[in-house]
């Protein structure tokens, strides 16, 4: 599922999902793996390759890395407790990526509700998107990298983060202590393996592991939808369904084609024109 954000989030002007994430550097590209927002933190490329392999056995050159992470993404939320829903097909590989676009969009776990809100708007994704999609992190780990200036900190103060409910922040200052190893990972909501809507209401409780989470309950504009997600986890769903399905419509309108190994570029072989070729659906 975090796949599918790195993945299509890249670069405002050229965005789109196109598994350029995917690709490994070359001598003559720095691909996105080792972004800030990638390196340490993105995990399972194997998966999506061991994936790859059965469908070009399969069907070969008919289904591309891109249309996997969207499908692969849909099915790890199901499969955790989350909604269903189709998936449009058709997208193309691009034929390169970019270190240097990944790492001037991606945001910060230290980003506050602004930031965010004006990062979204630039994919035409709303702001109510923007909460249903951060409950993404309805499932998985961070790292106590991420949490270190909330716990010691905040804002050059010396002092932790006040939006921090008291007793999470001891747990967490167990869990992450200062000078500790920042590689230790603590779940992002109490309910880390079970797609649901546990998130919200942890923020509703200040409970929240990422600043970037806390802050959608402290600012007034994206607190509405906290508190309604926190008390109605199918409305939740169905708002998430429609950001995953809208996010997943964004193009890069460059050529593309569909790789044959997901971490290079197939080479010797013209690509496909430009613009987004959705003609399938799969449920």
């Amino acid at each position: 599922m975090r796949f599918q954000f790195h993945d299509c989030f890249v670069n405002v002007i050229t965005k789109g999902c196109d598994g350029s994430m995917l690709m490994d550097d070359t001598d003559t590209m720095l691909g996105e793996k080792l972004s800030l927002s990638n390196i340490d933190s993105l995990r399972s490329y194997e998966v999506v390759d061991d994936i790859k392999a059965e469908l070009e056995k399969a069907c070969p050159g008919v289904v591309s890395c891109a249309d996997i992470i969207i499908m692969a993404s849909r099915d790890a939320v199901s499969l955790t407790g989350g909604p269903n829903w189709e998936v449009k097909l058709g997208r193309l590989d691009s034929l390169t990526a970019s270190q240097a676009d990944a790492d001037a969009i991606m945001p910060s776990p230290r980003a506050n509700a602004t930031m965010l809100i004006d990062l979204f708007a630039r994919y035409n994704l709303s702001v109510k998107d923007l909460v249903a999609l951060s409950g993404s992190h309805s499932i998985g780990k961070g790292r106590c990298f991420s949490i270190q200036f909330r716990l010691y900190n905040q804002s050059g103060s010396g002092r932790p983060d006040p939006a921090i409910e008291p007793h999470f922040r001891e747990k967490l200052m167990d869990l992450c202590p200062m000078g500790g190893d920042d590689n230790v990972t603590v779940g992002l909501d109490s309910t880390p393996v079970v797609f649901d809507n546990a998130y919200f209401r942890d923020l509703v409780g200040g409970r929240g592991f990422l600043n970037s989470d806390q802050t959608l309950y402290t600012f007034p504009a994206t607190r509405r939808y906290v508190e309604r997600y926190s008390r109605d986890e199918e409305e939740f769903f169905r708002a998430f369904v429609e950001g995953m399905v809208k996010m997943g419509d964004l193009q890069s309108g460059r050529p593309g084609e569909v790789r044959r190994n997901c971490r290079v570029a197939n080479g010797g072989r013209p690509p496909a024109p430009a613009g987004f070729r959705v003609d399938r659906w799969i449920s």
